[in-house]
C-alpha cells in the first residue's frame, strides 16, 4: 500500500503525511457505512468464535505485549462511583472514552508498560478513538432509528385521514450537526464565523500558532523515561491545550495587539507529527492598524540583532525561518519551489495593496542565519510578534488580515474539515503476479494520526469561539417541525406540540410582551434577549452577550427564502401577518411583501441574455445549456414565465418549423406541456396517434421508438439530452421530471449519496404519491 498525492484533490486536506507516525486509515469515514470489525478468536475447545470490541478480551487478545495478565478491556456495564455518578447527571456507567482517559493517566505508582510503549502507544490511541467514533456514530445510528420528524400541519392531515401510529408519518432523524467534526458541524461554525464578521466587521488579525515539541515541559518529562516527544503525544497534547489556553488569555487581556472584540479558534492537525491552531482576532476600531508605521509595531518580518536581542534571534533562527533548508519539507514544491511564495522580496517598508495584502518591511540589511548549511536571509523569514514569540518559543505566524478580499477562503480554510490521504493497493515491483493487478485500487481515506487520537480521547475541544453565537430557526405558519417516537400516538404528539412554543414563536410572543424588543429585528434579539430551552421563552439578558444568525435557506425552497428576507429588515412582529405587512398594507404572502420592498426582480435580465446569445449566433446546444444552467441554479424569479418566454427561444434554435400546424404542436405553453407529461398514464394506455405523428417527424433517432413521445422530445430539445443523462429517457423518468417542474423545482434534484444526505419528502404532496 502506498500514499499518492492526486493533482485533482485538496491539497491542503490531502497532502502527504511526512512524520514517523502510527495513523490509522479509515476508507471513506468514520461514519457506520464500513461495518463492525470483524473480530474472530479461537476458543480453548478449537472452535471460532467472533467478538465486537466491547468485549472484556477484545484489548489484551489485540495487544497481548500492553495486558500481558489479560486484564479485561472496556465493557458496556463499567460501573461509575457514587461521586462521579451525581456530576454525570444520573449516568451509572463509564462511557469508552473516559475508560481510555482513564488509562492514558500516567501513575507512578503503577505499571508504565502502555505508556512507555511507543509506537505500539501510538497504535493503542488510534485503536481506542476509531472505537469511541464508532461507538458515538451508532448511538446516532441506533438510537434515531425510533425518532421522527414531520411538520405540524403534516400531522393534522395525517389525523385527519385516520392515521393514529406514528410510525407511518415523517421522516427519520440523521446525523446532527453537534456530531463534532462532521460535515454539518464544521459548517455550521463557518457560519458562525460569518456572524461574526457580520457583526464585528473584517478580522483584524490571523493567528497560527504550532506546537513546539522542544518545549522544557515536554523535555523534562521525556527525558527521565528515555523516551522522545514523539513517543508521547499525550503528553504533547497536554502541554499544547495548557500553551494554547494561556495565549488566548494573553490576547483576550489587551495587553498584547489591544482591545479584542472577538475571536475563533480551531485546532488541527498535521500530517507531520504536529497540532496546530488557527485564530482569527478583530480588534476594537480604535486598536486596529491605520498605517504601515502601525502594522511594523506588532508584526515583524525580519531577523533581529543577534547582539542587541540574542533571544528573540534564537527563536526567530529555531522556529520563524522558511524550510528552504529542508527540500523535503511538505511546504516546498518537487523540492525546489515553496508553496508559501518564500523568499518575498526586499522592501524598505510595510505597504499594503489595492487588494489589502500587506507586504511587510524587509529590509536588505545583511543579517542572515544560517540552517543546515544554508544561509538564509529577511526575505525567508515568517511574519510574528516579538512579544508572542518570546513568550512561548514556538511557531506562531501573525499576518494582518483587515479589508483582504480572501476574507471568504480564510474562513472556509480554518474550517476545511478532516485530513485524508488518496492510498494505492498494488503488487510490489518485481512481483511475478503484479500483471494479474489490471485496475488498481485507489481509496480516499480519512486520516487519523496519533495526535489527533489523543486530543479527541481527552475531550479537548477543537475548536473555540467569543462571542457565543445563538443560531435561530424559524418555520412558516403551522409547518414547525415536530419530533416524536415510532409508537406514539398522533393525537398525544399534537396535544403536547400544542402547549409549547417555538424558538421563532416565543420571538413573536416576545414582541407582544417587551416593548424595548420591537425595536429589534430577529438576528439582533440575542444581544438584549436569552432564550431559554426549559420554558420555551425569551427572558431579558442580564449579563454576557450573544450574536444572533438566522438559519440558511436556498432560495428555490419558496416561501421560507422570503420569510427569512423579511426577517433581516421587519422589527417588533407580533404575528406572521406583521412580517408580511408593508407600509400598513398585507400582503398574501411573503414573496409579494418582498416584491414590495423591492428586494426581488422579474426575469428580464436572463431572458435578455438568452436573446442576446441567440442574436450572436450561439448553437441550439449552447443556448440550451445556458437555460438549464438558470432552472437548474434557481436562479429565476418565476420559473414558469421564465420557461415560457426562453424556452420557446430555445426550442425554435433548435428545430425549423416549415409546417404551421407542427409548429403550433411543438410550441404548447410550458406548463400545458409538462402538466401533460404528468397527467399521462403511460403504464395502463398506448401513446396517443399525436405522439406517435411527432416522433415520425423528429430528427434523429428521436423518432425510432414509438415509446418517445412529443413530450419527450419538449424536455429534450429545451434542456438537452447531455444535461440529464447520455441515455434515452424511460418513461418513468419523464414523469419524474414533470412533477419536478410542477413543483417549481425544475431538474434540481441531486443528491451525494452517503450517511449525511438528508431528503425531505413529507406524505402529504404529488412528489411522493408518484416516487411510491
Amino acid at each position: 500500500m502506498r500514499l499518492i498525492r492526486r493533482r485533482n484533490k485538496d491539497g491542503r486536506t490531502y497532502n502527504l503525511p511526512s512524520a514517523s507516525e502510527v495513523a490509522a486509515l479509515v476508507v471513506g469515514d468514520i461514519d457506520g457505512s464500513i461495518g463492525d470489525r470483524d473480530i474472530i478468536i479461537e476458543t480453548q475447545s478449537r472452535l471460532l468464535q467472533r467478538i465486537d470490541v466491547h468485549h472484556p478480551l477484545y484489548l489484551a487478545l489485540q495487544y497481548p505485549l500492553l495486558f500481558p495478565y489479560g486484564e479485561d478491556g472496556y465493557r458496556n456495564d463499567v460501573m461509575l462511583n457514587l461521586l462521579a455518578s451525581s456530576e454525570g447527571g444520573g449516568r451509572k456507567t463509564v462511557s469508552m472514552r473516559e475508560f481510555f482517559t482513564f488509562h492514558l493517566q500516567n501513575r507512578e505508582k503503577e505499571s508504565q508498560i502502555l505508556l512507555s510503549s511507543r509506537k505500539l502507544f501510538q497504535q493503542f490511541m488510534v485503536d481506542a478513538y476509531t472505537m469511541i467514533e464508532a461507538e458515538r456514530l451508532n448511538f446516532l445510528k441506533y438510537n434515531q432509528t425510533l425518532l421522527r420528524a414531520d411538520l405540524y400541519r403534516g400531522l393534522n392531515d395525517a389525523l385527519s385521514r385516520g392515521e393514529k401510529q406514528a410510525s407511518a408519518t415523517g421522516k427519520r432523524i440523521v446525523l446532527p450537526s453537534s456530531f463534532t467534526k462532521g460535515p454539518r458541524y464544521m459548517s455550521e461554525n463557518c457560519k458562525d464565523a460569518f456572524a461574526i464578521c457580520r457583526w464585528a466587521g473584517y478580522s483584524s488579525l490571523f493567528i497560527t500558532i504550532t506546537c513546539n515539541p522542544k518545549w522544557p515541559e515536554i523535555m523534562r518529562f521525556v527525558s527521565k523515561r528515555g523516551l522522545r516527544p514523539e513517543d508521547r503525544p499525550d503528553i504533547l497534547c497536554r502541554v499544547f491545550k495548557i500553551k494554547l489556553d494561556h495565549l488566548l488569555n494573553d490576547l483576550r487581556s489587551g495587553h498584547i495587539f489591544g482591545r479584542v472584540l472577538a475571536y475563533t479558534c480551531t485546532i488541527e492537525f498535521q500530517k507531520r507529527g504536529l497540532r496546530h491552531a488557527h485564530i482569527l482576532l478583530w480588534l476594537h476600531s480604535d486598536d486596529k492598524p491605520k498605517s504601515a508605521e502601525d502594522l511594523d509595531k506588532i508584526i515583524s518580518a525580519e531577523i533581529p540583532d543577534e547582539v542587541l536581542d540574542p533571544e528573540l534571534y534564537d527563536v526567530v533562527k529555531a522556529c520563524m525561518m522558511c524550510g528552504r533548508a529542508n527540500p523535503k519539507s511538505p511546504c516546498m514544491k518537487g523540492g525546489k519551489n515553496c508553496t508559501k511564495h518564500f523568499p518575498r522580496g526586499f522592501c524598505s517598508r510595510t505597504t499594503i495593496d489595492e487588494e489589502g495584502f500587506p507586504h511587510y518591511r524587509r529590509k536588505d540589511n545583511g543579517r542572515t542565519v544560517k540552517k543546515k548549511g544554508v544561509e538564509l536571509d529577511n526575505r525567508y523569514a515568517v511574519p510574528y510578534n516579538a512579544k508572542l514569540l518570546l513568550k512561548y518559543k514556538a511557531h506562531i505566524n501573525v499576518e494582518y488580515t483587515c479589508q483582504t478580499s480572501a476574507i471568504k477562503y480564510l474562513f472556509k480554510y480554518i474550517h476545511k474539515g478532516n485530513n485524508r490521504v488518496t492510498a494505492i493497493l498494488s503488487h510490489p515491483r518485481g512481483s511475478g503476479s503484479a500483471s494479474l493487478d489490471e485496475i488498481q485500487r485507489y481509496y480516499d481515506c480519512r486520516y487519523v494520526s496519533a495526535c489527533e487520537a489523543a486530543w479527541r480521547i481527552f475531550g479537548f475541544p477543537i475548536h473555540y469561539r467569543s462571542p457565543s453565537v445563538q443560531r435561530l430557526s424559524f418555520h412558516l405558519e403551522d409547518k414547525k417541525y415536530v419530533i416524536y417516537k415510532d409508537n406514539d400516538d398522533i393525537e398525544e404528539v399534537l396535544n403536547k406540540v400544542d402547549s409549547k412554543r417555538t424558538m421563532f414563536e416565543a420571538w413573536l410572543e416576545a414582541s407582544r410582551k417587551f416593548d424595548f424588543a420591537r425595536e429589534l429585528i430577529y438576528a439582533k434579539f440575542p444581544t438584549q434577549f436569552v432564550y431559554n430551552e426549559q420554558t420555551h421563552e425569551w427572558t431579558k439578558r442580564k449579563k454576557g452577550f450573544a450574536i444572533g444568525r438566522i438559519a440558511n435557506v436556498p432560495p428555490g425552497i419558496g416561501e421560507e427564502y422570503y420569510l427569512r428576507i423579511l426577517l433581516n429588515i421587519q422589527r417588533g412582529c407580533r404575528s406572521y401577518e406583521d412580517i408580511r405587512t408593508i407600509n400598513g398594507i398585507v400582503f398574501p404572502n411573503f414573496k409579494e411583501a418582498c416584491y414590495a420592498l423591492g428586494w426581488l426582480d422579474d426575469d428580464k435580465e436572463y431572458i435578455d441574455a438568452i436573446n442576446e446569445a441567440h442574436l450572436w449566433g450561439q448553437t441550439a446546444h449552447c443556448l440550451r445549456q445556458l437555460f438549464a444552467s438558470y432552472c437548474t441554479l434557481r436562479t429565476c424569479v418565476d420559473l414558469s414565465m421564465f420557461g415560457i418566454v426562453a424556452g420557446n427561444i430555445c426550442l425554435m434554435t433548435y428545430f425549423i418549423v416549415k409546417d404551421k400546424s407542427l409548429e403550433d404542436k411543438l410550441t404548447n405553453s410550458w406548463d400545458d406541456e409538462f402538466h401533460n407529461v404528468v397527467q399521462m398514464n403511460y403504464a395502463t394506455s398506448a401513446p396517443h396517434d399525436s405522439h406517435e405523428d411527432a416522433n415520425a417527424s423528429l430528427p434523429g433517432s428521436w423518432g425510432h421508438s414509438s415509446s418517445t413521445s412529443k413530450h419527450q422530445w419538449f424536455i429534450e430539445s429545451v434542456i438537452g439530452s447531455d444535461f440529464i443523462t447520455r441515455s434515452r429517457y424511460s418513461l418513468g423518468s419523464l414523469t419524474f421530471l414533470g412533477c419536478m417542474v410542477e413543483q417549481q423545482t425544475l431538474f434540481s434534484f441531486v443528491l451525494a449519496l452517503n450517511i449525511y444526505t438528508k431528503m425531505e419528502l413529507f406524505d402529504h404532496g404529488n412528489l411522493v404519491t408518484l416516487l411510491a
